[in-house]
């Protein structure tokens, strides 16, 4: 029996919010109409959810690289082609063995607080990244060392190449911080993880919890022209309701990865005050995928997965749920990685007969309609994620399996996936990056499991061959021989099934026609915005 519209939108509608709308405080509105009335450049940016912290030297989390990069910048940035770019380093060389890298460093830049930018800090904060942040570890393994031999020059070490490393330079993937303000503490509990102090574009000003982040243009900043915005809001809009409604009356002038219904793409935008695009996505493609507890011992049952798999429809996720803005994907490579991605047969096609027949000779008859429960935690950013456990949920009912559908906030949700463990599956989103070795290897790599390390082997899932696979494809330089370990080690996964990757997303970012600049950033609004312009034909309602 086909999976119907019908349905699918009867299954949501039993879903509870995910959060209410917080509206922009009465205080920082008045403020806000008042710079516009004082022709200042106010951009409203959609940041959901809130970010836990706004530094992403630990952490994945995608609002906070959102908030992150408007302040703390990477030696390097992209372009849509992912070539790199001057940022903090003006120049850099890999040696012809893939075991250093030379970096000339920007002179004159000076730190928020006005303390000169140096090579000790670009030593410090590798240092830092490759032990706190959830990529670190393998973006990092081979770093031996940094050399500082002057204040502008920074050289890379390896003990074993790196065929990506050069393309991880971003900031916020590897934001560069102020050693003098991380050297001594705790740096997971510093301050300026929430108020931070960087080079970039824009001064973090203050944040309004469960409102927004304000932060003003720097002035100072080293690039050959300042921001043509005076104050960044990252506005915090849960609802998509309200956020719908705050992009049509310009109370919101962008937002990415996909903020509002795509339903309702063509219309907003039919008049042309609001615009869409796919571009600025090319850093991180972000697969939705389905991750199982492997802890839970239903699902380290290898025929209970394969069952599950055997009862998802790929192309329904597509077309209902993300509306065409899609590729349906066995592997968790995309195929902008043509070289890498694995291109066999998919072992387990949508057929409910074998789901059924699975289960049944696992033992777990049903009892009337149902064999067992689960519940099922969709990751709280966007609406697409709940959409699809929407659709989870009543595919799984067909073959008795009873799955309750939880909502809770992001910070809750990280912590009870990866601290706490306290969850049966999960429909997450997690970005591929410019490498498998650092978006897709932490899933799967079993060095990757550690309690409380967000984003990472959240199944928990050990395979020492693909440990292997893994690993000597990190290292790896011979194109042809990196793919067959890659490919390797997908179709060991994809039969394992310890994760089941549904739909590459197609993300979409809408913005108001006076935005420009932005788009030919690798990293779109994940990126600094240094270049970002607003037209004179209007100006924010904040």
């Amino acid at each position: 029996m086909a999976f119907s519209r019908r349905q699918f939108i009867a299954g949501l509608s039993a879903l509870p919010l995910l959060g209410a709308s917080v509206p922009f405080l009465p205080s920082a509105l008045a403020a806000a109409t008042a710079e516009a009335a004082s022709g200042k450049r106010i951009f409203n940016l959609l940041v959901n959810p809130e970010p836990p912290s706004l530094s992403s030297f630990n952490t994945t989390a995608g609002t906070t690289i959102t908030a992150s990069s408007k302040v703390l910048e990477g030696l390097l940035s992209y372009n849509e082609q992912l070539a790199p770019q001057p940022g903090l380093a003006v120049a850099w060389k890999v040696a012809d063995d893939g075991l250093s890298y030379h970096f000339d460093l920007r002179q004159g830049v000076k730190w928020h607080d006005g303390q000169p930018f140096t090579s000790a800090d670009v030593a410090f904060s590798l240092d830092l990244i490759k032990r706190y942040h959830p990529r670190g570890g393998s973006t990092f393994a081979n770093l031996t060392t940094v050399e500082t031999p002057d204040e502008h020059t920074a050289i890379v070490r390896l003990a074993k190449p790196a065929p990506y490393l050069i393309r991880a330079f971003a900031g916020g993937e590897t934001p560069i911080l102020p050693k003098h303000l991380y050297d001594s503490g705790d740096p997971l509990s510093n301050p300026h993880n929430n108020a931070p102090i960087g080079t970039g574009p824009y001064r973090f000003k203050q944040w309004q919890r469960g409102s927004y982040i304000e932060f003003e243009r720097n002035a100072d900043y080293w690039g050959a022209n300042p921001p043509g915005v005076d104050t960044l809001y990252l506005k915090v809009v849960p609802d998509s309701a309200s956020r719908l409604a705050a992009f049509e009356n310009g109370s919101l002038d962008a937002g990415g990865q996909s903020p509002v219904p795509l339903s309702d793409l063509a219309r907003i935008t039919a008049s042309g005050k609001l615009k869409f695009t796919t571009r600025g996505y090319n850093y991180s493609i972000t697969p939705t995928m389905l991750e199982f507890n492997l802890d839970n011992p239903l699902l380290s049952r290898l025929e209970v997965r394969q069952a599950i798999a055997h009862a998802i429809d790929r192309e329904v996720i597509k077309k209902v749920v993300y509306y065409g803005y899609a590729d349906v994907s066995v592997s968790p490579i995309p195929k902008n990685f043509p070289q890498y991605v694995y291109t066999g047969p998919d072992p387990y096609p949508f057929d409910i007969a074998k789901a059924n027949a699975l289960l049944d000779g696992a033992n777990l008859p049903k009892k009337g309609t149902s064999r067992f429960s689960l519940t099922l935690d969709p990751l709280p950013y966007g609406d697409s994620y709940a959409r699809t456990a929407a659709y989870i949920r009543t595919a799984l009912s067909r073959i008795g399996i009873d799955v309750q559908l939880r909502s809770q906030d992001f910070p809750t949700y990280t912590k009870r996936i990866y601290t706490d463990r306290d969850f049966d599956f999960a429909v997450v989103g997690m970005g591929t990056m410019f490498d498998p070795t650092v978006g897709v290897q932490r899933l799967f790599w079993s060095k990757n499991f550690r309690k409380g390390l967000p984003f990472s082997n959240g199944t928990h899932y050990n395979n020492p061959e693909v440990d292997r696979l893994l690993e000597a494809a990190a290292v790896e330089t011979d194109e042809q021989k990196r793919g067959e370990l890659f490919k390797a080690f997908q179709k060991i996964v994809i039969e394992e099934v310890p994760s089941l990757t549904l739909v590459m997303q197609q993300q979409v970012t809408v913005y108001n026609a006076r935005v420009s600049g932005f788009e030919g950033d690798g990293n779109g609004l994940d990126g600094s915005l240094a270049l970002v312009q607003l037209s004179n034909t209007a100006l924010a309602n904040g």
